[in-house]
């Protein structure tokens, strides 16, 4: 009940307009999100850079409505590909379809997104496709494959609360795509996800292990020196279990730490950041910034009650 509350919150238009008034929220909001430009972000990343963290940024937005939206957050993208070049961070990126018009039109969409690949290539970086609701993950994951054709920098999402996720993460495997392992944050009906948080962390659990066989099959580099190529697998969550266990299974298998990474978001579990990355593994953190912070900030809250009571905290502050 709860986790459902803030992420019908997160699709509420009266919601957004009041909350996003209030100026405590921005204050509250900018624990887990790195400004507003790209300027603000690059600084955050720099000093993420100099904890020994490696970074994939999101510039915020998703489900744009016109065309001129599409073709602002495409250029927005590019710049900040320049941006990560010119000042030479270990940065990459993460980016939504609905931002570029994959529920307006594909072949806009696609159009788009060659421009932003283009520019990745160019600067020799890697792009990952982020994943929305189940209601556009197939044509997401059609949208990859066809990436994969002309860019082997790109990568997608497999979220383990959906029950198709087994034979996605296979097949995405077999073609040596990288995957980014997370539980889910948006709100599925039970005819195609698990409900119950125990099932979901098992088959986490399980995909993981998929993707971790799959570290020798493809013969998959390891991280990048500069940070910007992952490796084949990522297991992204702040659940110390998920981590342990993954961990725990790749050194059965006799994986080095540099042939997965850790991920975790700006904000949330800094102390496991910090552990993890002292121990020598690969972590990067997941930075948000820009104007359009309100939904991926509702989902930040319903995934956690510390992240509830840090905003309301807030609440009474002046």
């Amino acid at each position: 009940m709860f986790r459902a509350i803030f992420i019908f919150l997160s699709k509420a238009f009266w919601a957004q307009k009041l909350i996003m008034n209030w100026k405590f929220a921005w204050r509250v909001a900018s624990r887990f999100i790195a400004g507003i430009n790209i300027v603000d972000v690059i600084k955050v990343v720099k000093n993420l850079n100099d904890q020994g963290l490696n970074v994939t940024i999101d510039h915020l937005g998703e489900n744009a409505i016109t065309v001129e939206d599409t073709l602002a957050a495409t250029k927005e993208v590019i710049d900040l590909l320049e941006a990560i070049n010119h000042y030479d961070v270990h940065a990459n990126v993460s980016i939504k379809l609905t931002q570029f018009g994959l529920n307006i039109d594909n072949e806009l969409c696609k159009s788009n997104l060659q421009n932003i690949f283009e520019q990745a290539k160019n600067k020799q970086n890697f792009v990952r496709i982020d994943m929305e609701d189940s209601s556009i993950t197939q044509e997401t994951l059609d949208v990859v494959y066809w990436l994969k054709q002309a860019y082997s920098g790109v990568g997608t999402v497999i979220q383990s609360y959906l029950f198709r996720s087994e034979k996605d993460v296979t097949e995405l495997t077999n073609e040596c795509i990288p995957v980014r392992m997370v539980k889910g944050a948006y709100k599925e009906p039970a005819k195609v996800a698990f409900l119950k948080k125990n099932d979901v962390d098992k088959n986490f659990d399980h995909l993981t292990k998929i993707c971790l066989d799959k570290i020798s099959y493809c013969n998959y580099a390891e991280i990048s020196n500069d940070g910007r190529f992952p490796p084949l697998i990522a297991i992204a969550s702040h659940d110390e279990l998920r981590i342990e266990n993954a961990i725990h299974y790749a050194n059965t298998k006799d994986l080095s730490k540099k042939t997965y990474e850790i991920q975790m978001l700006y904000g949330i579990r800094r102390d496991l950041q910090k552990k993890y990355s002292e121990q020598g593994y690969s972590v990067r953190v997941y930075v948000p910034y820009g104007t359009h912070w309100y939904p991926y900030f509702m989902r930040r809250l319903a995934e956690r009650p510390a992240n509830v009571w840090f905003f309301f905290s807030n609440f009474f502050r002046k």
